[in-house]
């Protein structure tokens, strides 16, 4: 299916004066998509919106095709999104198991699915272990683990994931990461993922949208948004590397030594293809065993976004 998994047209928040949402325009498609943006640029209003939490001062947000504003579509919301918040949400008193399934009881499961569904959930996030020990027992990461699988007992078709790395060390990291990028690829889950760490995001997501004061400031696939305009490549050398330099400069092209013996070769942008480049290898005795385009991390190409609509900004306010 190729119709977005979230719709929002003119989406607007205000608390007072402060436009925590300023007219959100975007279809979110399907698949692992990156909610980036700086404190303060609206991620979290948006979620709370989208689980009708919060009414909008204007504009729409659809949900898998429900109005969040409506109260029998946000009953329907909830059985399709499985949420992750970014804080602890734990009832003081429960096991694992207890709190996991009465969250699926409240989804609307029976008492008997939504027990067989929470051994299930706590199986896949790896608590089985723990599932009957009280909360209070619960380490930083297992609560996290434990977030997740309350988000994942009814078997949603999206989540929405707040920070779900929050707190924890570099081993619970990675475990986090490998679970939502399985969901994601593997599970054929929806996922809206929140952070502010950007290579979490680089990690598990296909996609990302950047909010910058309450508006959108840059959307796309990760993939295109890091290529490079292709006038940068990465090279490997093998044999008279001095020489393949100095033949490159000679012919125009930039040259820089980089890590572990590789060269970075500026195009003089009238290139069609790399075959100037072995041409010249093959010259002066020299191979070149890779050859890959530089691409831009996606640290900058979050920062490029938000400069780039603070001076939009500053020159529509001028």
């Amino acid at each position: 299916m190729t119709d977005p998994i979230i719709t929002l047209r003119g989406l607007e928040k205000h608390f007072g004066d402060v436009r925590a949402l300023d007219g959100v325009t975007a279809d979110i498609p399907r698949g692992a998509v990156g909610l980036l943006g700086p404190n303060g640029s609206g991620k979290t209003t948006l979620i709370k919106l989208l689980l009708g939490l919060l009414k909008p001062t204007g504009g729409e947000a659809l949900v898998a095709g429900f109005n969040p504003r409506k109260r029998a579509d946000r009953l329907a919301v909830r059985r399709v999104v499985g949420y992750m918040p970014e804080g602890d949400c734990l009832m003081p008193g429960m096991t694992g198991v207890d709190l996991v399934a009465t969250l699926g009881r409240i989804t609307g499961m029976s008492k008997q699915d939504a027990m067989t569904r929470a051994h299930e959930a706590l199986n896949y996030v790896e608590l089985e272990e723990a599932r009957y020990r009280g909360l209070d027992e619960y380490s930083t990461g297992m609560k996290q683990r434990l977030k997740l699988a309350q988000a994942l007992v009814h078997d949603p078709d999206i989540l929405l994931l707040d920070e779900p790395t929050n707190g924890l060390d570099p081993k619970g990291r990675r475990h986090m990461l490998e679970l939502v990028h399985d969901l994601g690829h593997a599970q054929g889950k929806n996922i809206l993922l929140c952070s502010h760490l950007l290579p979490d995001v680089e990690k598990t997501c296909d996609r990302i949208v950047v909010l910058n004061r309450g508006q959108v400031a840059a959307e796309g696939a990760i993939e295109e948004m890091t290529r490079s305009d292709g006038l940068l490549l990465s090279a490997r050398v093998e044999g008279e590397t001095e020489r393949f330099t100095a033949a490159l400069r000679e012919a125009g092209y930039g040259c820089e030594s980089g890590e572990l013996g590789t060269l970075t070769i500026q195009l003089d942008g009238r290139a069609e293809d790399a075959d100037p480049i072995f041409a010249i290898a093959a010259r002066v005795g020299a191979s070149v065993t890779a050859l890959a385009p530089v691409r831009s991390t996606l640290e900058q190409v979050f920062l490029q976004a938000v400069n780039e609509h603070e001076q939009a900004g500053k020159t529509a306010s001028a």
